[in-house]
């Protein structure tokens, strides 16, 4: 299960002087109609749910399961609901249709950043090479444009996110550095494997570890599950295996895939070799947990050449004591998750 890192950075030109004359200008110009953070309708219960299942089913690989959820929490005007609609048609058809851009467009407007940069790049999608792109109700550029317009005046107001939105669309890494700094979870991982890449310049090679391993923990820390794993490797290298498994173990409790598979694999070994401590009911558990998420990932796969060779050495009774735990320990724990970069292609 390997979880791609490569964040595309594909509007990487930094804006000329006039450009940035034209951001100002036009950011004047439809303030009161995009730049509310807070725009939506408020949803009903039953559109909230529906939206929390959505982004559930799309963040476990499940775009088309999700569609219908998304669709019905995007009636109630929703902006991330609306993003996520857009996302999960695009993915399923592999290219913008019709639909897909419309819900974009739906959510552009009330100020979402995430859907002013995928219409941005539709340059970049598949429709363009088929000569087939929906018309839209502007330009990429100019979406382009109300993109930095807007992550420009929040990142002002101290918006951690739009500065990583700013490096996503400039490729300037001073706003990534500024991100991170800010304390944006994604923006710290992200500079983190950016140095384990060769990016930067350090005088020694441990004065780029430390660097790495800073802003690892400092994702870690702050939740987020992919940063996890990367410390939990970092203390592999360090000969530290108590912390490697401490992360290990959080990671698998933030429901991150990967880290709920290692931890359960681990875990189910009688004689680990990182020092987990045997525990065949949990592993059973989590390990059958996982069998859910039949919508992508090979992670049923790999679950299925894992899970027999530790049932087989457990009794009825562990096995229904399994059974009862990976209950429990589902409605104990957010949903699994992938993870996916809200950006990726």
């Amino acid at each position: 299960m390997h979880q791609s890192l490569q964040l595309k950075t594909s509007l990487i030109a930094r804006p000329s002087y006039f450009e940035l004359l034209k951001i100002l200008t036009l950011s004047l110009a439809f303030a009161c109609i995009l730049f509310s953070k807070h725009a939506n309708s408020e949803l009903s219960t039953q559109q909230q749910k529906s939206k929390n299942e959505g982004i559930k089913l799309y963040n476990q690989y499940k775009a088309i399961s999700a569609i219908d959820f998304l669709k019905t929490a995007a009636d109630g005007g929703d902006d991330e609901a609306l993003y996520y609609l857009g996302e999960a048609l695009r993915k399923n058809n592999r290219h913008m249709t019709p639909e897909a851009k419309k819900a974009y467009e739906s959510s552009a407007k009330k100020g979402n950043i995430y859907s002013m940069i995928r219409l941005g790049r539709t340059e970049d999608d598949l429709c363009s090479t088929m000569k087939n792109c929906p018309p839209g109700e502007d330009s990429p550029s100019n979406w382009v444009i109300k993109a930095k317009s807007l992550a420009i005046q929040r990142s002002a107001q101290g918006d951690s996110e739009s500065m990583y939105l700013l490096y996503e669309m400039t490729g300037n890494d001073d706003w990534l550095e500024k991100s991170a700094e800010n304390g944006f979870a994604l923006a710290q991982f992200r500079l983190a494997t950016k140095y384990q890449e060769g990016s930067g310049s350090f005088f020694l090679p441990s004065r780029r570890n430390q660097a790495i391993e800073r802003w690892m923990k400092a994702s870690a820390e702050n939740g987020y599950p992919l940063a996890m794993m990367g410390l939990a490797a970092i203390m592999i290298e360090k000969n530290d295996l108590a912390s490697f498994r401490n992360w290990n173990e959080k990671a698998a409790d933030s429901s991150y895939v990967e880290g709920v598979f290692g931890y359960a694999s681990y875990i189910g070994e009688e004689n680990s070799k990182y020092g987990f401590a045997f525990d065949p009911i949990k592993s059973y558990a989590l390990l059958s947990n996982l069998l859910e998420l039949n919508g992508g990932g090979n992670v049923v796969r790999d679950v299925n050449d894992t899970l027999p060779s530790i049932e087989k050495n457990m009794s009825k009774e562990q096995i229904e004591k399994a059974k009862e735990l990976a209950k429990t320990w589902k409605a104990n724990h957010p949903p699994l998750s992938f993870f996916p970069d809200k950006l990726g292609y």
